[in-house]
């Protein structure tokens, strides 16, 4: 690597070398949005769930905490 004029480093590749790379991570981009979006609703449902999990630790009351959070998460998914 090597300084330029301006103070910034670069590797002696230039900038056509860095926009092609930028290029090639296009497509891995679209597919991994696509199949986040095709993958349903899981992402919403997650916090309902991870709370329903904690909330049945607690002794006593956690089941019936629980039960309308996964309810919920059904619902969601």
């Amino acid at each position: 690597m090597r300084a330029t004029s301006k103070g910034r480093w670069r590797n002696g590749r230039g900038d056509a070398a860095i926009e092609r790379e930028g290029e090639a991570m296009r497509p891995v981009l679209v597919l991994l949005l696509a199949c986040a979006g095709l993958s349903g609703c899981g992402a919403v449902a997650l916090p309902f769930r991870v709370t329903a999990d904690a909330s049945r630790v607690v002794p006593v009351v956690g089941d019936v905490v629980a039960a309308p959070l996964d309810a919920v998460g059904d619902a969601i998914d």
